[in-house]
């Protein structure tokens, strides 16, 4: 009975900016997205992997920091499997990438060509394909295709790629590219969010998603995969190694004070995740979004809080007040008799009301400032 653990992860982003947060606290999350790396290393040896598969984008640019390069060239030192980089559209392989100046472990191997590469393991009965973004687009990559089979031996693929998008500029692959490529299982890199174990006529094949979010759009629980093959079987074990995570709460205040309702609707321990609350129902007036966010922040390695409550009382009663505010809501008023949409009468009602609290000196969200 043959057997292959592999250890996959794609889409570390290295470096990432962090926008959306304070630049101190941008600073700490790039420290911390580095021992995503360790924690890699630490994983491999726990899960006792045959092959570790890294498809692509683990640095965010090419420009990367210089304690990051060395990060990374000590946690692949500390696996003792092969591992094997695929480069891709954020941090493709040039002359001048950090991959062509990092002094790497001899158990790494980087591909560096958009064709399709092939590396022998006899000592596992394996053959690891793979190829590289050489520039920030990429054409198919997998056109045409297919590795001869060689019994008792597994064919796997490490690349980074867009399935089922034909029009992509990043790699664009098919299900019938993947079910006559000959693998038994491709490591795909690029969606960050995490596919599951697919499968494509013989082929498995699957992208793990991103490790650890970096903003809003990547909230929840984020993993790495372990994929055990075995004779015609293939499993997948997703596995958290994020120190930090997005969320995105929302809370109804309809019928509760706003901090009742928060700490209802709050778990017990968010003190290093990244939070955004976003307050919904129907209220007399408006949140006051800095008290909460002073009562709360506390609580959370970052936090922003978000109005999208609606006022019961009619929003339109000082439309003929002859102020600024009056003038302001006569505007919107117009536009609001015109439209026959309701999501579009929402969205007026919605200006309305961030501009009134905005007249009222509020917040629609708690401005983030370096302390």
């Amino acid at each position: 009975m043959k057997k292959l653990r592999i250890l996959h992860a794609a889409d570390l982003h290295l470096d990432s900016p962090f926008e959306g947060l304070p630049s101190g606290k941008a600073a700490i999350r790039r420290s911390e997205q580095r021992e995503l790396l360790n924690a890699l290393a630490e994983l491999s040896q726990r899960e006792m992997v045959d092959l570790v598969l890294l498809s692509g984008d683990l640095l965010d640019s090419a420009k990367s920091y210089y304690e990051t390069g060395e990060e990374l060239v000590r946690a692949l030192n500390n696996i003792a499997a092969p591992i094997f980089i695929a480069p891709g559209n954020h941090d493709f392989y040039s002359d001048k990438s950090p991959y062509a100046k990092l002094k790497l472990p001899e158990n790494v191997y980087i591909f560096n060509s958009s064709d399709i590469d092939r590396v022998e393991l006899p000592g596992m009965n394996t053959v690891v394909y793979g190829a590289a973004f050489t520039d920030s687009h990429s054409g198919p990559m997998l056109k045409d295709f297919s590795a001869p089979r060689k019994n008792d031996w597994f064919n796997v693929m490490c690349i980074h790629g867009d399935v089922g998008q034909p029009d992509s500029p990043y790699n664009p692959i098919s299900e019938k590219e993947l079910a006559e490529s000959g693998m038994d299982y491709v490591a795909l890199g690029h969606i960050h969010k995490a596919s599951g174990l697919k499968k494509s006529g013989s082929t498995y094949y699957s992208w793990p998603g991103c490790p650890e979010g970096r903003g809003f759009d990547e909230a929840g629980e984020k993993n790495v995969s372990i994929v055990d093959l075995e004779d015609d079987r293939c499993t997948l074990t997703p596995v958290s190694i994020a120190s930090r995570r997005y969320e995105i709460l929302n809370v109804d205040i309809s019928d509760s004070e706003p901090v009742v309702a928060i700490h209802s609707h709050l778990p017990d321990d968010t003190v290093r995740d990244i939070y955004r609350i976003v307050l919904k129902g129907q209220t007399e007036e408006p949140p006051d979004l800095k008290d909460l966010y002073d009562k709360f922040s506390h609580m959370f390695f970052e936090l922003q809080i978000k109005d999208e409550t609606r006022l019961r009382r009619n929003i339109w009663e000082k439309v003929d007040e002859d102020s600024l505010r009056g003038l302001f809501l006569r505007k919107l008023y117009a536009r609001y008799k015109e439209t026959k949409d309701e999501l579009e009468k929402l969205k007026i009602e919605q200006a309305a009301r961030w501009g009134l609290a905005a007249l009222d000196n509020g917040e629609e969200v708690v401005i983030h400032e370096d302390k």
